[in-house]
């Protein structure tokens, strides 16, 4: 059990996550009028454009940074007690290619007063959509991140804190949405770059926590995949991936004709750019190319009221639905590259899934935990029954919080992996 102050800051942050789903509808229908003024009068355009060529360097190098801005409010009232950088970063695509990423380092004014150092969470967003208006980093700055509350709950237990905005958010280029291997690379490059920040005050020693819900559940999960080949120096304690869409082709059906469907066309333009060999073209009519150009600038809500319902069979040349094309190539191997599962964590990992999530199937996230399970990866899987794909982050906050805690404190982490396979 975490004790009573933890608690009692964990269902704290609770109901402060309600206000931030409040925010969501409003930053997302709101950054078109709020966004360009900002850019034009801080000069964040530039900042957002990489150098060309990128200096040599490491993945995970800072290479570019500033003071930067947070709100829980889009009328700027409520700032978190934290120094707020911007950061761009070294990181690599889904081809092994270097790339610049940006994102937000945040680090407490309070003194850390645990043992050792101050741990840091490297964060990976939820859906935040695919226009470069969407970034985290920009959503923060105005009071629009509808999972600041969730980041301000972090500070408040003295963790640092660093949100990548992924690869194309922000940055030149189309967001690769749900993309494993890009997203993965992200959010460790993003803990590189917040340690090697000199203004953070963060050591190479530093603990680090990993943790996402939705997309950013997938994009936590295969970080903490990827962690052992690709970024062996972190110290990570722990990963939390709340609701992964681990696997693509269960995921892709259950979003057609779905309120949810423009999260599909996301994800179909981020396969569109990161792989050469899909050219949606071939299969799109003319109403398909446009709802996917409409998306292409979208961010969460705006795709909710744009494309709510869309089935896709309206889209297509010959008239069937999108997911069959992922059982053929170019699309199956493309999609058979996105699965989580296949690679086993080499540090502790807790998944937090709700049987009637409505975005994210259950059952997919489920097989995720039986895979790793099989694998012998060191795995806490919890089932709630909170309806909705929002009313399960709702629920798992607070839990995957202590349990991170517990990872800082240094308490060993417990499997249930003999429930899981039936043991």
């Amino acid at each position: 059990m975490p004790p009573p102050g933890r608690t009692r800051r964990c269902l704290a942050l609770l109901a402060a996550a309600t206000t931030g789903l409040a925010v969501l509808t409003a930053g997302a229908t709101a950054h078109a009028d709020t966004e360009p003024a900002d850019t034009a009068a801080t000069g964040t355009a530039d900042f957002y454009t990489p150098p060309s060529p990128l200096p040599e360097g490491r993945p995970g190098d800072v290479i570019r940074s500033e003071p930067s801005e947070f709100f829980l409010d889009p009328v700027k009232l409520i700032r978190p007690a934290a120094d707020v950088y911007r950061v761009m970063y070294r990181s690599t695509d889904t081809h092994g290619e270097p790339m610049a990423v940006t994102g937000t380092v945040l680090v407490p004014h309070a003194e850390w007063r645990g043992d050792g150092d101050r741990p840091l969470v490297s964060y990976a967003p939820g859906t935040q959509g695919v226009g470069d208006h969407c970034a985290p980093s920009k959503l923060l700055r105005l009071g629009l991140e509808y999972e600041g509350p969730f980041l301000s709950g972090l500070l408040a237990l003295g963790y640092a804190v660093v949100i990548t905005d992924y690869e194309g958010l922000g940055t030149p280029g189309m967001h690769t949405y749900v993309n494993r291997a890009s997203e993965g690379h992200a959010v460790l490059d993003a803990a590189r770059a917040a340690l090697r920040l000199p203004e953070a005050g963060l050591s190479p020693e530093t603990p680090v926590g990993l943790a996402g819900y939705s997309q950013g559940g997938g994009a936590s999960a295969a970080a903490a995949e990827l962690r052992g080949e690709y970024a062996p120096e972190l110290d990570v304690k722990g990963a939390y991936a709340g609701a992964p869409p681990a696997d693509l082709a269960e995921v892709a059906p259950a979003l057609d004709g779905h309120y949810a469907a423009g999260f599909l066309a996301f994800s179909l333009l981020s396969i569109e750019a990161a792989y050469p060999q899909v050219d949606l073209d071939d299969v799109l009519n003319d109403e398909g190319r446009q709802v996917l150009d409409e998306a292409s600038d979208d961010c969460t809500a705006d795709a909710i009221l744009h494309h709510a319902f869309q089935r896709t069979d309206e889209l297509t040349l010959d008239g069937r639905p999108l997911a069959e094309y992922l059982n053929e190539e170019p699309y199956a191997s493309v999609v058979a590259e996105q699965l989580i599962g296949e690679r086993t964590p080499d540090v502790p990992v807790f998944i937090l899934h709700s049987r009637l999530d409505d975005i994210v199937p259950y059952a997919q996230g489920r097989q995720l935990a039986v895979d790793w399970c099989e694998q012998g990866a060191t795995l806490t899987f919890r089932t709630s029954y909170v309806p909705s794909h929002i009313g399960g982050m709702l629920r798992a906050y607070p839990e995957a919080v202590a349990w991170l805690a517990a990872r800082f404190d240094g308490d060993p982490a417990a499997s249930n992996c003999g429930r899981v396979l039936g043991a």
